[in-house]
């Protein structure tokens, strides 16, 4: 089974901050696309993107989300940024690309969500609700009423990507919580998110209902707890094995940058938390930074490799 994983790369250079894809036949072994360069350059807003989320609509084509923002673009002389002004001044409006095959995109689009007080929008992504037909596009925020301090999980519901609900809040909790991820399997609603405070590591949560209420996974916390810098580990992403285990990826950043990247882990059964770190089973062209894995099938897979393989080809020469 052929897999996708859409991402950006951490980099000194705009070029980083853009639309990256890696492909794989069995979902261990990790190419990159295009060389490792961009599949799409960013136009509009910051002329940047991080955080990339993709999914297969119903109707077969494939969307692309992603925060609107450009690290690069604000860094100081000495590569510094100031993630307390982002987080209150930044883009209330989140990329958008459209797709038939993964080799055209539809031009950049800026979503707006209809709310202004946000201080910035981060990390979207798209969970499809079959129950009632509706995309559920979940969402990092902090709000202005509590002056940018307190950043929880937003939601906003569509049909087409082309008009959105009022945003309303999904999940929050006593500390900062953010990177959120959600599947479902057998039923149950999987909520991986991050908190920014003690402890400060990556969590799931699991509920019957949608918007119902989560209940905390303290085994999965106690492991996470055990792992190496756990507070170093964010943007979660799931994703079922050819051999049905359940890979969870885990984008590591407590290390110099060239060493940045995913990191996985695995559990014997898709639904069941009990997941174990299996880097040595793994293979990366480098380091991929905060993005979504699909499932795509053969025929779009092999299309894609085609096309970019010459697209590179020609650059040879």
């Amino acid at each position: 089974m052929p897999y996708l994983f859409a991402h950006f790369r951490e980099k000194l250079t705009p070029d980083g901050e853009q639309v990256h894809f890696a492909k794989s036949k069995n979902g261990y072994d990790w190419e990159k696309v295009n060389d490792g360069k961009p599949v799409i350059t960013c136009t509009n807003g910051e002329k940047g993107c991080r955080d990339i989320d993709i999914i297969k609509t119903k109707e077969g084509k494939y969307v692309i989300i992603a925060t609107d923002l450009c690290i690069v673009r604000r860094m100081d002389d000495e590569h510094n940024v100031d993630w307390n002004d982002i987080s209150s001044n930044g883009s209330k409006y989140i990329s958008f690309w459209e797709s038939e095959d993964l080799i055209h995109f539809s031009k950049q689009k800026l979503l707006y969500f209809g709310r202004g007080d946000f201080g910035c929008i981060w990390a979207p992504e798209i969970f499809f609700d079959e129950q009632n037909g509706e995309y559920i596009v979940h969402f990092s925020a902090t709000v202005e009423a509590d002056n940018y301090s307190h950043m929880a999980i937003y939601y906003t519901k569509t049909k087409d990507f082309k008009s959105f609900t009022r945003p309303k809040l999904f999940f929050e909790k006593e500390c900062a919580v953010f990177d959120s991820h959600l599947v479902k399997i057998d039923g149950i609603y999987h909520l991986f998110y991050k908190t920014s405070a003690e402890p400060l590591m990556n969590m799931h949560a699991t509920s019957s209902e949608l918007f119902g209420e989560y209940k905390h996974d303290l085994e999965f916390q106690n492991y996470m707890s055990n792992l190496y810098r756990p507070g170093s580990h964010e943007a979660a992403t799931t994703y079922i094995l050819p051999d049905g285990k359940w890979c969870l990826m885990l984008d590591f950043f407590g290390c110099v940058k060239d060493k940045m990247g995913y990191v996985p882990f695995i559990s014997e059964k898709a639904g069941d938390a009990h997941f174990h770190q299996v880097n040595q089973l793994f293979t990366f062209p480098y380091g991929f930074k905060h993005g979504k894995v699909i499932d795509i099938d053969d025929e779009i897979y092999n299309k894609f490799c085609n096309v970019f393989q010459k697209r590179f080809n020609s650059t040879q020469y």
